[in-house]
């Protein structure tokens, strides 16, 4: 093994037999691992199914649940809902919209209601079906479902152009495990 400029560079020497002077290089096999990979689900942004819109982008998104953007453009107003906290959906969503944790979050809606452009509080909800029907039953409204808690009663959106079980979408957690 030698050390040149920080890199290491391993080898292989082998002396042929019949020709001592020959020495073959043998590259180094990449160990592949056996471990299985986590299973993964899209995590999908859901709406009414009367709200026209098919396509948000991940800042358009981030407006949305931050508070910032306050209307559709069908002019409904937009009410959006939340998780409760320590789910991993909400996690998720914590991580990759608002790019804040809990307590971060907190500070920022109660800064919102100081400066008075708060805008309705989200609903807190407890399960997929309490999103399934708040969404499904409220104009105007948005939330987050697992891809496998979603069915007809909400309309799944479509983030960057990607639906939850495509490459690249950007809101993924792990899979629950199997019951």
């Amino acid at each position: 093994m030698k050390v040149v400029r920080g890199i290491v560079l391993l080898a292989a020497i082998a002396l042929l037999p019949g020709n001592a002077s020959s020495r073959v290089f043998f590259s180094v096999q990449p160990v592949v691992s056996t471990a299985p990979r986590p299973a993964w689900e899209g995590l999908a942004i859901v709406v009414n199914p009367r709200n026209p819109i098919a396509n948000l982008t991940l800042a358009q998104l981030r407006s949305i649940f931050l508070g910032e953007r306050k209307w559709w453009t069908h002019r409904r107003r937009v009410l959006f809902s939340t998780m409760r906290r320590g789910t991993p959906e909400r996690e998720t969503v914590l991580r990759v919209l608002y790019r804040m944790d809990d307590p971060e979050l907190d500070k920022y809606f109660l800064y919102q209601a100081f400066k008075g452009e708060a805008s309705p509080s989200p609903a807190i909800l407890r399960t997929p079906a309490d999103v399934r029907n708040f969404v499904g039953t409220t104009p105007g409204a948005v939330g987050y479902l697992r891809a496998s808690d979603v069915d007809d009663s909400v309309k799944v959106v479509r983030v960057n152009g990607l639906l939850p079980g495509d490459d690249g979408y950007p809101l993924r957690l792990r899979a629950r495990p199997p019951k």
